[in-house]
């Protein structure tokens, strides 16, 4: 039984980088969808569309870094891997803000930078304008690291 815990626990680790970086590659691959439409009329844009193309990925980013914090508060990474069944339960919760956020707010990005890749495509001068939209999208992928990061390194020290 207290096996589980290693497991549930690695289980949400998981979860945080695959959830997570499937979202962004898909929001990523949609912005080069579209970046490669704009760069066929007008290569000159090249970067400015990039940057668009990739800012979906952060949350592939934020989720690999939650199972690199989580594998190695759980001894996974060096150390001791004893971990109870309700602390593996709880690391698996405090992955999931970054899973589940994480994979949701890369698609909801990658087409507010779909739709910014268009702005720009019309009037490059509106990069600085377009590319708040994206960004905005990102707060809540950042509130979800957080909250993931506080959740997972707050869960070593109780007693369960």
């Amino acid at each position: 039984m207290d096996q589980y815990g290693i497991v549930l626990a690695i289980i949400g680790a998981v979860l945080a980088a695959l959830l997570a970086g499937m979202g962004s590659a898909k929001g990523v691959g949609m912005g080069g969808e579209a970046a490669a439409g704009v760069i066929t009329e007008d290569p000159a844009q090249f970067g400015k569309v990039l940057i668009l193309q990739l800012l979906p990925g952060t949350q592939g980013i934020y989720g690999l870094l939650i199972a690199f914090i989580t594998f190695s508060q759980i001894g996974v990474l060096g150390g001791s891997s004893d971990i109870s069944l309700i602390k593996g339960a709880m690391y698996l919760v405090g992955c999931l803000p970054m899973a589940i956020v994480g994979y949701y707010s890369a698609l909801k990005q990658a087409r507010s930078s779909v739709s910014s890749i268009a702005v720009v495509a019309k009037r490059p001068d509106q990069f600085g304008k377009a590319m708040i939209f994206p960004a905005m999208v990102e707060t809540y992928a950042i509130l979800a690291l957080l909250i993931s990061i506080l959740a997972v390194t707050g869960i070593s020290g109780l007693n369960v």
